[in-house]
């Protein structure tokens, strides 16, 4: 049950929208500003434009107003330095001023013809009723309003008043349609905004693809890494804080796969030995039995042609030789059977220690297939293996090399037929299965469950002629089981064909 809620969480994981995704959300996030800020803008000239605007043509009239009082007070109408500044003012402005004295006279003006001025200043004077104007401040000194020119239908802010009591004054500026320019900005601003939106989310999503896409490195080394992948490695050039990440994983996936490695093989020590000490007493009996059994025939030639030479019965040097061809060859077999039995004990007694670690397969396999190279054109025998590099699987290298070796040895001296063996690798999910078939006669089915009994021999007579013991393939059983892994044989139409199964993770 937890494992299979885990996949669900895993499948759920992968199966993450673009709404989810983190360059989704940093293109949202930066579209999203860029929106505020346009609508700011458009608020501005819709809203804040105009009141603006009017404020500071207020302040231009109360300027221009100031400079005027000063020069009534001190009666430097027409001096230079008044000139000039006020000069200076109505031109920055676009400001038009009169004062007149009580008769409506022109006292001074920056105009030539201040007669439109005067007579606009003495219908708000004395007819201000018959006047529409919009008031916006009045004080006892000035009256500043919004007022029409009727003869052009030009909008004026007008700031009028009296400088003592025989002076009045008039100021005004023309107002611009604020209101059409502010539409028309926003127009403007739509239109500038929706390219400026576009080629903005361009490139905002182009710059995000390229800050998300190491960071999906890193998300696909950790899934590896997750999946007990650890040849995994992130590989960045940009020296920033991802990098930094992806250095950081790497090294971890180092130390994870050297961590697993150990722990593998102390979980497999245990295992082996807990289960061997179940059967060791079983394994004791059964090997001193097999033992027996296995060199009393050696023994007995031993001893009988040794017997014979020293009697003197055979008188001729050819026999003498012959039988000491005998016991030399008899003393070599069983010189290797006490070597496969040593093996065979180290194994199923735990005494050889199994060092897991993860090795690649195709190396070892092909330097198998170079070794048996020899042997096989002596034999006219055709080995076929096709390399597949990048085999890694989880094993004890020198004991798998031992079972590859094994059934290579027993394929070559019993190849026959069109004198073939086909080395093959098939993968699965987290497995890799080796398989080593070879031409011939196929197996007696009561024989196949047999197989891997110790001492046990199909065809004696041939298993003895090349000096087999029937051991090797106990070997195999053995190291196999102790790596907790499949292996079996199987029988076809030509031949046979013998497996074993390793872990890729």
């Amino acid at each position: 049950m937890p494992e299979e809620k885990q996949n669900k969480e895993g499948s759920k994981k992968e199966k993450t929208g673009l709404f989810r995704t983190l360059k989704f959300q940093m293109t949202a996030t930066y579209l999203i500003l860029l929106g505020i800020t346009f609508f700011g803008i458009w608020f501005f000239n819709d809203f804040l434009l105009e009141k603006n605007y009017l404020k500071y043509k207020r302040d231009n009239l109360m300027e221009v107003y100031s400079v005027i009082d000063s020069a009534n007070q001190e009666d430097s109408f027409g001096e230079d330095e008044f000139e000039n500044e006020i000069l200076r003012l109505c031109n920055n402005y676009n400001v038009n001023f009169v004062v007149t004295d009580a008769s409506s006279n022109t006292i001074y003006s920056n105009i030539k013809d201040p007669g439109q001025i005067s007579r606009q200043l003495r219908d708000i004077v004395f007819a201000r009723d018959n006047i529409e104007k919009k008031m916006i401040e009045e004080t006892d000194e000035y009256s500043l309003c919004y007022l029409p020119d009727p003869a052009t239908g030009t909008e004026y802010a007008v700031l009028w008043g009296n400088l003592d009591d025989d002076r009045f004054f008039m100021i005004r500026t023309a107002l611009e349609s604020i209101r059409e320019s502010a539409r028309i900005a926003n127009k403007m601003l739509l239109c500038i905004g929706a390219v400026a939106f576009v080629i903005a989310g361009v490139i905002i999503w182009v710059v995000t693809n390229r800050v998300t896409r190491p960071i999906m490195r890193l998300v696909d080394v950790s899934k590896r890494m997750s999946d007990m992948d650890f040849e995994a490695r992130y590989t960045g050039c940009c020296g920033n804080e991802v990098d930094l990440l992806g250095d950081n994983m790497n090294r971890m996936a180092d130390s994870l796969e050297d961590n697993i490695s150990r722990l593998k093989t102390a979980n497999l020590e245990l295992q082996r030995d807990v289960e061997a000490r179940m059967h060791t007493d079983e394994r004791r009996k059964e090997f001193l039995a097999n033992v027996s059994h296995e060199l009393k025939t050696p023994i007995a030639l031993i001893q009988g042609y040794a017997e014979g030479l020293k009697d003197g019965i055979i008188e001729d040097q050819e026999s003498r030789d012959y039988y000491c061809d005998v016991i030399m060859d008899e003393t070599k077999k069983m010189n290797h059977l006490v070597k496969f039995l040593i093996s065979l004990n180290q194994v199923e007694s735990g005494e050889d220690v199994m060092v897991i670690e993860r090795f690649d397969l195709d190396a070892l396999i092909s330097a198998s297939v170079n070794s048996f190279a020899q042997m096989c054109e002596q034999k006219e025998i055709k080995m076929i293996y096709t390399p597949q590099p990048g085999l890694f699987v989880w094993g004890d290298e020198y004991q798998v090399e031992e079972v590859l070796r094994n059934y290579i040895s027993n394929a070559v001296h019993h190849c026959s037929g069109r004198k073939e063996i086909i080395i093959k690798v098939v993968r699965t999910e987290d497995k890799i299965r080796t398989c080593v078939f070879n031409s011939g006669e196929a197996i007696p089915e009561e024989s196949l469950s047999r197989l891997w009994e110790k001492f046990y021999k199909v065809d004696k007579a041939r298993t003895r002629e090349y000096g087999g013991s029937g051991l090797g393939l106990s070997i195999v059983k053995a190291i196999m089981e102790s790596l907790h892994q499949q292996y079996g044989v199987r029988n076809y139409d030509d031949g046979v064909e013998f497996y074993f199964e390793l872990s890729t993770k």
